[in-house]
């Protein structure tokens, strides 16, 4: 579990909260504000000296002396920074700063200006072995899913160290010339006035080495060596520069990168004498301030493209910033005051950031392991000498006397054609960008895996999952190369799309050419480009993973292997929206306003040659992370009534037989009046001893808003199982209700005992002390108060990771473990129970399972209140004709039982078919279910019973069969039930079929071990470590329940079980499964005939079967004539009951589970064991 929290914070722990980030980002702040620092003084001390041509002409040149180291020791700077630990080299520069503000400082007091001008030089050499080093640790540090966020972060801090420096020196530098009127301002006069600024310089210096000193080792590659012959001769330039044009996505970045930076270059040096010759103006601090806007535009434009690219590159905002740059430019020639012009240097700004965090993030994430420092410094190389070829090109201007507003609009007609070059180097990145704004109000992304998507070069096959029409667009977002998708022809062929289908180069396909299709991915693959299919072959009817066709298994034999990854992912998010096929009230449930969160998540690149169950699997495992993501936006139980209660406060929400129907805002008020008078509870852990009726809905919501951790208490379990839980879980305080305990008595359950000594809190009695003039002022309160307020007060106080409830185990096979289940795992459960049961707009749960039960409170207690769905409660599931009344009244859609009370149902004569006639879908779960009783219920209600699967530790569901579907537009046949099988595991869920022994995973077929995979399993067991560590391991992040069942997965992912390993025994040597004998026995007796095998020990073979048949309408004796049928019929010998005995009644459990323990005992009464063997 600890690693699984490692990683999780990881990926969710701020930028700010790594190790050594923040002196990193410390550095790089104090390193820009340095260079600045001294550039402003000297560039002002220029202005203030010189007009015209000779003041643009100087200025260039300070300009070009900042640029030029960057170009003459671009080799030696990137080789240090792969040779060296990067913070290693930045330490040093920052310690050669130190010395460099020194002698800067002294020069100042001296007057030596020509001096300090070429110490600009120097200050910037010093800079040029710190940059690459500087950009190359970013990946290190904070991994490539960060990368954006993280340029983000330095791109702020440089800009903000800019603006700083442009206010801070320049007023400073105004304010030391206002001291004393100098009678000509000659440059040596002006330095020893501002001299004391030097020391500024220093003490910045000087802190920057020492937050270099608090950053990480890196690390370093010791093996490599400069060729100095080769750098001399200029081989390593060459060399370095190849690796940039290698790159197509690196070179195509640096050039948008030299682009902005020379028009910023060339405008920086051309403005002032503008402002100077038009406006008038001669306040170097209004005039620095003015262009200083253009940094809060890039500081501003930087923070967004940080939101806007969390764990992915938005390639989508360059061309857009390029407009902006462009619109920008072509408006600052015009500008007649300095105010105008700060609002068109603010967009530049912003345009420009737009665009360049994206193409830094794009040169990172594409520059070769062991070649970024290279790779940065040959980028910083290029960017340079641009620049410095556009500073000699305004140098020459300034010869030729070209006014500045010429120059401005030169500038502008560059901008334009950078703009157009986005448009068709990044056709696709406007697609994303107008994709994004067309979404922005409805869909939040998130990128899970980003560091697994290779870089440019590597062909890549992208397989996931298909389950809404806006699939395409989310993986394109979150994918930095343009991908190809694999299109249906039908829908590629259609007129109004064709014409940007082909735009994208989507690439059609159809039963009739799928083998030219495949040809044509196999051959973009082998040229490195990127490609996306769904190998499900249609978009989903149920929410849940498909089987995966295998057509795509014939690229990896004509692809080379080396060339070419398969790179799983798997989608969340988009089923329930307007664009997937869930049903209505799934989409009309994700409340209007809400941002949906869109998950991509991708895996670790596989083989080519992978086949279809291996890439399946690696997307359900997928899955399970994506929920993890996504559950980290869910409130919690409370919090999320309170959202549905409000969001629909007249709809219905809960009732019984009798009625009347409760409204959601009714429920909500009830619950906030009750939650009053159960905050006074003695303890954290309550007892809960309600049923599941109006009244026990309401006590046990309230008890969550109180913000107490729920004991549901098993009333069906002996008296002193149940002090034992209470004993256990600490429970000083038990909330029930006085007309239950009165029920309970009449059925021979007398809880008094129980209840002694406990503060006893009845639900009656609360009642009865609440006035009229309270209920309306809650009302009005609940109704009133903002959502946030009201969530805030009825909330409970409680984390997502905080307890919700323990729940003990049925006890079937031994003593109660008390399952810890936190608000996560019941949130978790309860989503993914909703997806896939595709709720609609006429739905209703009818709740007949206990609320001690996970199924009962998770899937139908809290499942229909959060999601908004009716719920009707009848509080015994035995009762089956007023089961059936309760039904066929409020038309109930959804119910879910188990085996045994779907027998029950079928027994029952006064149980009419019309009864369950609005039913849509009929789940059994919590045991296995009978084939007979299927068929019987089936036969009877014309209704399919679908079989599902978990346990109390998985909170409960795991797995779960659904309706077939058949799409007539297609012919297609999505297969969602196999009778015989639990089904497919539940969206964020998988099974893993291991060696019980050694956990060694098993081929598909092969029956072993069932692991459960998911974001709902348990916390784990109350107050036992050593149980939750035998249950619970960990693989790669994952936590997997070992369940103790065995079973097998098919080829589809459907789930057999066999039987539970304790219920397999031991029989001359040979293993015998109790379920195995059971199926046989049923089929050979009838499906009418209730039956149980257990066994006991025997002196001969070592175990026995015995065979535990309910009375009914048999005689007493009819046990051998019973057992003489099972021979005849044809059972194995070693499975022919030792004894077939006929009792009254079946032991059961009030969850209506098979009580093991119990016929355990049983038996050994009746074959006359002691039992205390």
């Amino acid at each position: 579990m600890a690693s699984r929290q490692d990683e999780h914070l990881r990926h969710y722990r701020p930028l700010w909260r790594l190790a050594g980030f923040l002196p990193f980002i410390g550095v790089a702040f104090l390193n820009a504000m340095l260079d600045l620092g001294h550039k402003i003084l000297i560039q002002n001390t220029l202005f203030k000296s010189y007009d015209g041509p000779e003041q643009v002409l100087l200025t260039a040149v300070v300009n070009a002396l900042i640029l030029l180291p960057f170009i003459l020791v671009f080799t030696p700077a990137g080789f240090l920074s792969d040779r060296f630990a990067k913070p290693r080299v930045m330490r040093v520069s920052a310690a050669v700063a130190v010395v460099l503000t020194l002698i800067i400082t002294f020069c100042y007091y001296q007057g030596w200006f020509i001096p300090a001008f070429a110490m600009t030089f120097l200050l910037a050499m010093q800079s040029a072995f710190y940059s690459p080093a500087k950009y190359g640790y970013i990946r290190e540090l904070v991994g490539t899913d960060n990368l954006s966020s993280a340029n983000g972060w330095v791109q702020a801090a440089t800009i903000i160290a800019i603006l700083g420096s442009i206010v801070l020196f320049s007023l400073l530098f105004e304010q030391r010339l206002a001291l004393t009127v100098l009678v000509e301002h000659q440059p040596e006069d002006i330095l020893r006035q501002v001299a004391p600024l030097g020391w500024l310089l220093v003490v910045l210096a000087v802190i920057e080495w020492l937050l270099s000193l608090r950053m990480g080792e890196g690390a370093a590659q010791h093996d490599l060596t400069l060729d100095m012959r080769a750098y001399l001769r200029g081989q390593m330039l060459r060399k370095n520069l190849s690796r940039i044009f290698q790159h197509r996505p690196i070179l195509w970045s640096v050039v948008g990168l030299a682009l902005f930076w020379s028009i910023s270059q060339v405008m920086v040096a051309v403005y002032p004498a503008y402002v100077k010759a038009h406006l008038g103006e001669v306040n170097t601090f209004l005039i620095q301030g003015a262009m200083a806007l253009a940094g809060v535009g890039i500081l501003i434009g930087s923070i967004f493209v940080a939101s806007a690219s969390r764990h992915h590159i938005n390639t989508g905002l360059v061309p857009a910033g390029a407009i902006i740059v462009t619109l920008g430019l072509a408006l600052l020639p015009f500008s007649q005051t300095l105010g105008q012009a700060g609002v068109l240097f603010f967009l530049i700004g912003l345009g420009g950031a737009m665009a360049i965090v994206p193409l830094n993030a794009l040169i990172q994430f594409h520059a070769p392991e062991g070649e970024s420092g290279s790779i940065l410094a040959g980028n910083n190389f290029l960017q340079n000498v641009a620049m410095f070829s556009c500073l000699l090109a305004t140098v020459g201007s300034a010869f030729w006397a070209v006014p500045a507003k010429a120059l401005l609009i030169v500038l502008a007609l560059s901008a334009a054609a950078g703009a157009v070059l986005a448009f068709v180097r990044l056709p696709e990145a406007m697609l994303r960008l107008l994709v994004r704004i067309l979404m922005r109000n409805r869909y939040r992304l998130e990128v899970l895996g980003f560091e697994h998507m290779p870089a440019d070069g590597k062909g890549v096959l992208l397989l996931g999952n298909h389950i809404s029409w806006l699939d395409w667009a989310m993986v394109q977002l979150a994918c930095p190369r343009h991908v190809h998708f694999v299109m249906e022809r039908s829908i590629y062929e259609r007129r109004l799309f064709k014409w940007l289908l082909d735009l994208y180069r989507v690439i059609p396909i159809s039963p009739a050419s799928s083998r030219d299709a495949m040809e044509r991915v196999a051959a973009l693959l082998e040229k490195g480009e990127v490609v996306c299919l769904f190998p499900e072959g249609a978009i989903s009817y149920s929410g849940q993973l498909a089987p995966f066709k295998r057509g795509f298994e014939r690229i990896g034999k004509v692809v080379r292997r080396e060339n070419v990854q398969i790179l799983p992912f798997y989608l969340r998010g988009l089923w329930g929206s307007r664009f997937s096929r869930s049903n209505a009230r799934q989409k009309s449930s994700r409340r209007a306003g809400w941002k949906r969160d869109v998950i991509v998540a991708f895996g670790e690149p596989m083989s080519v040659t992978a086949d279809a169950i291996e890439v399946r699997q690696a997307v359900s495992i997928l899955s399970i992370r994506a929920w993890d993501a996504y559950t980290d936006t869910l409130p919690t139980l409370p919090r999320a009534f309170v959202r549905t209660a409000r969001a629909a406060p007249s709809e219905w929400a809960l009732t019984d037989l009798q009625g009347p129907a409760m409204s959601h805002l009714r429920v909500l008020t009830a619950c906030a009046v009750l939650r009053r008078h159960l905050c006074h509870c003695v303890g954290q852990r309550v007892g809960v001893l309600l049923p599941s009726a109006p009244g026990g809905v309401i006590g046990t919501l309230a008890l969550m808003m109180s913000g107490r951790t729920l004991v549901p208490l098993n009333y069906t379990a002996p008296l002193s199982v149940l002090e034992e839980c209470c004993a256990r879980a600490e429970v000083q305080t038990i909330v029930t209700s006085r007309q239950f305990i009165s029920r309970l008595e009449q059925r021979g359950l007398d809880m008094k005992p129980l209840l002694s000594g406990k503060k006893v809190i009845e639900l009656e009695s609360i009642k009865a002390r609440v006035g009229p003039v309270e209920r309306l002022l809650t009302l009005a309160m609940v109704r009133l108060m903002p959502v946030s307020l009201v969530e805030r007060w009825l909330g409970g106080g409680r984390t997502l990771d905080d307890t919700l409830a323990i729940l003990f185990s049925s006890g079937s096979e031994g003593a109660p473990k008390g399952v810890m289940l936190s608000h996560r795992n019941v949130m978790a459960n309860l989503k993914q129970i909703a997806d896939v049961f595709n709720i609609r707009d006429d739905d209703c749960v009818l709740g007949t399972l206990p609320l001690f039960h996970a199924f009962g409170l998770t899937a139908t207690t809290m499942m229909p209140l959060i999601e908004g769905v009716p719920l009707v409660c009848h509080p015994d599931p035995t009762d089956a004709v007023n089961v059936g009344k309760a039904a066929a009244r409020w038309r109930a859609t959804l119910l879910c039982g188990t085996s045994t009370f779907l027998r029950l149902y079928t027994r029952q004569n006064r149980l009419q078919p019309a009864m369950f006639e609005s039913l849509r879908l009929v789940v059994s779960g919590a045991e296995k279910l009978s084939p007979q009783v299927r068929d019987q219920f089936e036969n009877r209600f014309h209704k399919s019973v679908l079989e599902g699967y978990g346990c109390t530790e998985t909170t409960p569901v795991a797995s779960v069969n659904l309706p077939d579907y058949l799409d007539t537009n297609y012919w297609t046949l999505q297969v969602g039930n196999k009778p015989g099988t639990v089904g497919m595991a539940l969206p964020g869920s998988w099974f893993c079929i291991v060696d019980p022994e050694s956990l060694e995973p098993l081929p598909v077929g092969e029956a072993g071990m069932v692991l459960i995979g998911g974001t709902q399993i348990m916390q784990g067991y109350l107050d036992d470590p050593e149980r939750t560590r035998k249950v619970i391991v960990e693989r790669d992040g994952v936590r997997w329940y070992v369940s103790g069942d065995k079973g097998y997965l098919d080829a589809d992912g459907f789930l057999t079980l066999v039987d539970r390993y304790s219920r397999f025994i031991k029989v001359g040597g040979e293993m015998i499964s109790l379920g195995a004998v059971e199926e046989r026995a049923q089929k050979i007796l009838g499906a009418d005939v209730a039956l149980m095998a257990t066994s006991t020990s025997d002196a001969r073979k070592g175990e026995q079967v015995v065979l535990l048949v309910e009375l009914g309408e048999m005689s007493d004796d009819s046990g051998d004539l019973l057992r003489k049928q099972l021979v005849e019929g044809g059972m194995p010998p070693l499975m022919v009951p030792t004894a077939v005995f006929l009792i009254p009644e079946l032991p059961s459990l009030g969850s209506g589970k098979p009580d093991l323990k119990g016929a355990k005992q049983v038996a050994l009464d009746l074959m006359g064991a002691d039992s205390s063997q």
